[in-house]
């Protein structure tokens, strides 16, 4: 069985994007981060929860992530408190039985919030 160590974004400004995710996961920035790598998480080498990892790169996102991450949270203001923390709204989603927003975070990363997790319809 696998279990997720880390989650690694690549950013420009690497200290504004892990103060986002540090705001967004309610987890504070590790000591020692720095303009070119910071993490959140990174000392707990059990990983109760996955760590962050954020690495600086030179360039901009230019095309969709291959990869992203879900969130669920049923606070019906999530989304509204995403936005303040610097999040921007790319899209919506309603397939009737489940919905989701779609949002990027300050550097342009694509991540989703829903208020449950999907359940899959045969």
């Amino acid at each position: 069985m696998f279990k997720i160590g880390n989650i690694t974004l690549d950013c420009e400004d690497v200290l504004r994007t892990a103060a986002f995710w540090s705001a967004v996961l309610d987890r504070p920035v590790d000591d020692g981060s720095s303009d070119a790598f910071a993490s959140i998480g990174g000392a707990d080498t059990e990983r109760s929860e996955s760590a962050w990892y954020f690495n600086k790169v030179a360039e901009s996102r230019t095309a969709k992530n291959r990869l992203h991450v879900d969130f669920i949270n049923p606070d019906p203001a999530a989304v509204s408190t995403l936005v303040r923390l610097g999040a921007s709204v790319v899209d919506q989603h309603d397939w009737g039985f489940h919905a989701w927003t779609v949002l990027e975070d300050p550097e342009g990363n694509i991540f989703c919030v829903a208020a449950k997790a999907f359940e899959s319809r045969p």
